[in-house]
């Protein structure tokens, strides 16, 4: 068995949050040889997924620091909120705070892509497919055992490969929504350039956010309902799916006329703010949102940037300590106001007219539109 590899951190997840912490710690100071990222999945395996996310401007400026900036996506200018059958609605634009967009749709592969080369140009060494077998943590570090044989000692072991909800150990705060997403691309006759929409209806949130390839009448479709449901309707033809969604979006874009293979996922909460003297969990690994407001990656990121910045000051226990004061108050309040959203817009009931009338005071009230759309873009600074 060869010699053990030696390093002060090591990463386990080489997704878009891992990456971008390996990046960020180079940035702050830590040797790219003295980093190591550990990773299930090919490379061209993760270049390659094609699912869709949704990058906030918080979230660019920190991929444009690390230099996986810019990279092929499309801006949203606005986001419309709505509520299926209610009165009520509101308006987020880019121009109320300045800015050139309020985010941008791309691909998950892409953003790994850009990461990948970031963390290489930062010497930064990725030991791919192998997984961690086993952590056995000691005073000074961290032991990680993996499935191939190899073994990498640590004096920090970082937990960020997270998995999905339903395929992940139980944290101590844990929500099944009891939904299924549904995750496409659609194609529309009469496109709003460069508007996303979210659409509450009585069985979860629907997501519109466009994804231009070049005619601009593309758009990456999140689709949230009762598992049931979705299993029905993820039996039918294009265009039963089509009708069915074009009925419960509405004629905004006017008709859907194409849609993608489509996959699904369930839905739900589960966050644990995780530690230890030598290991920390951070992103999807420490909450898993519901993608309304697609906070998940948002919020990883922002941790990424925050564990690298006190990391960057020294390499042991107390920056563990000082990384999970700084982003108790951002990981709390991002994770109550995604549940609070999930939530609140399911079903009927004699409060769903009073939410129509929230939306339309949100429009009118500028400061609180104006907090809200802080808040989604930079969390709680």
């Amino acid at each position: 068995m060869s010699e053990a590899l030696d390093v002060d951190v090591a990463v386990c997840g080489a997704g878009p949050v891992g990456l971008a912490l390996a990046a960020f710690l180079v940035r702050r100071g830590v040797a790219g040889e003295r980093i190591v990222l550990v990773d299930g999945k090919s490379l061209g395996q993760a270049i390659s997924d094609p699912r869709s996310i949704a990058l906030s401007w918080g979230s660019v400026q920190l991929l444009e620091e690390v230099g996986a900036w810019p990279l092929a996506a499309t801006p949203i200018h606005q986001i419309h909120v709505s509520r299926r059958g209610q009165l009520g609605r509101s308006l987020m634009d880019r121009h109320e705070h300045g800015l050139p967009a309020l985010g941008y749709v791309t691909r998950y592969g892409a953003v790994v892509d850009a990461l990948a080369r970031a963390a290489e140009r930062a010497g930064v060494a990725v030991l791919r497919p192998a997984r961690v077998a086993s952590f056995d943590e000691q005073g000074e570090g961290v032991e990680l055992r993996l499935d191939d044989g190899r073994t990498v000692k640590a004096r920090v072991a970082v937990q960020a490969e997270g998995g999905v909800f339903g395929q992940q150990d139980d944290k101590s705060r844990r929500r099944d929504y009891e939904q299924t997403a549904l995750i496409a691309r659609v194609t529309v006759s009469q496109p709003a350039v460069h508007r996303a929409f979210e659409r509450f209806t009585d069985e979860g949130p629907l997501a519109l956010l466009p994804q231009d390839d070049g005619d601009g009448h593309q758009y990456a479709l999140v689709w949230c309902m009762r598992p049931e449901r979705a299993a029905s309707v993820l039996e039918l033809g294009d265009d039963g799916f089509l009708a069915q969604l074009g009925e419960a979006f509405g004629a905004r874009l006017g008709r859907f006329t194409a849609v993608s293979p489509r996959v699904a996922f369930p839905l739900g909460l589960n966050a644990e703010a995780r530690a230890s003297a030598r290991t920390v969990a951070i992103g999807n690994a420490a909450q898993t949102l519901h993608p309304v407001a697609g906070q998940g990656l948002n919020l990883g990121l922002r941790d990424a940037a925050v564990l690298a910045r006190e990391l960057g000051r020294g390499v042991d226990s107390s920056a563990i300590g000082k990384f999970m004061d700084a982003r108790a108050q951002d990981r709390t309040l991002t994770i109550g106001v995604t549940d609070a959203m999930a939530r609140a817009f399911i079903g009927g009931g004699p409060l769903q007219p009073l939410l129509g009338l929230g939306l339309a005071a949100l429009d009118v009230v500028k400061p609180a539109r104006m907090l809200l759309a802080d808040l989604m873009m930079y969390g709680r600074r």
